[in-house]
């Protein structure tokens, strides 16, 4: 299998032809990845092998053949790197009887901090994920956003390097959606390795253009959306172009390099569709230049991460 390699910089996450089974069913198969900083999407239907990859790739299981470094290093044989990692698991088994505050100090202290860095870590991540009221009661009795905060201020309290989140937005209303995809997008642009998985395509586009695409236990596709996308040849990108010449467009556009089809949609904008999406929108500039044409605004219709999976997938 070709090696897959996505994120920024130094490889921190590797996987060699890594694969799980339990017992007749192949959950992960032939799994080679290579990761590095910033945030990248695993994305798959539910079923599909996703959370058995992130379990196996931050060392909470061991693969069934292959193998799984993080930095390196197999965590399993090598514990005291596990600092390094966080993880905010889809389950949901807190210990119902602890306050969220005891919740997040007992983690802490478990990584080795003193009581003062605990106390300032805790009301900290308290206050990020708006839980400071809430820190005095039981996690029994908090609702399934709220549960799903102090789950996600737990895996990030001691300042992981890299980050594991398992479907991280369950649950949650807008509001506290929007504000975890931003904080998301914070780590990985200061340089943590931040791995999101989902079945909810649209909100893994908002965190990260990097993504790795599993059907089966099998890895699809991994890289960024666009270029994905234009790897798919049987299935043409289809780009609006908007002008107040829009006939003249689409005279000047029919014939040239990789362009498929040109059709008049109304009188003021040309569907065009391409085969190769980023050759096209590196000569357009050049053709409108050149060629005196008006392009107003440029509306690509099915590159989104949805339309690449149902691509990959369908057959």
């Amino acid at each position: 299998m070709n090696e897959v390699r996505v994120g920024r910089d130094q490889v921190r996450i590797s996987a060699d032809r890594a694969g799980k089974w339990f017992g007749e069913v192949i959950a992960v198969n032939n799994c080679t990845l290579n990761i590095g900083s910033g945030v990248v999407g695993l994305l798959g239907a539910n079923g599909a092998g996703k959370s058995t990859l992130f379990k196996m790739l931050a060392g909470l299981i061991e693969p069934s053949r292959g193998q799984v470094l993080v930095h390196g290093r197999r965590l399993r044989e090598d514990v005291g790197w596990y600092h390094l990692v966080g993880f905010c698991p889809e389950s949901d088994a807190l210990p119902e009887w602890m306050t969220g505050r005891e919740f997040l100090q007992l983690g802490l202290r478990l990584m080795g901090f003193g009581k003062d860095e605990v106390r300032r870590r805790t009301d900290y991540w308290l206050q990020r994920f708006d839980l400071t009221e809430a820190g005095g009661r039981r996690l029994g009795g908090y609702s399934k956003g709220m549960r799903q905060k102090v789950k996600l201020a737990q895996a990030l309290a001691h300042d992981p390097e890299i980050i594991f989140l398992d479907e991280p937005l369950n649950g949650m209303d807008p509001v506290s959606r929007k504000r975890t995809i931003d904080l998301v997008r914070e780590l990985g642009a200061a340089g943590c390795t931040v791995l999101v998985s989902s079945h909810i395509l649209p909100e893994v586009e908002s965190m990260t253009s990097d993504i790795i695409l599993i059907d089966r236990g099998r890895v699809l596709a991994e890289g960024k959306i666009t270029e994905i996308r234009d790897k798919i040849s049987d299935h043409p990108t289809t780009v609006a172009l908007v002008s107040s010449a829009a006939r003249e467009v689409a005279a000047f556009l029919i014939g040239r390099p990789h362009v498929v089809s040109v059709q008049m949609e109304d009188a003021s904008r040309v569907v065009v569709r391409t085969d190769r999406a980023l050759e096209f929108y590196a000569a357009l500039p050049g053709w409108v230049l050149d060629n005196g044409l008006s392009i107003e605004e440029i509306i690509t219709l099915d590159d989104s991460l949805e339309a690449v999976f149902q691509y990959l997938t369908e057959s």
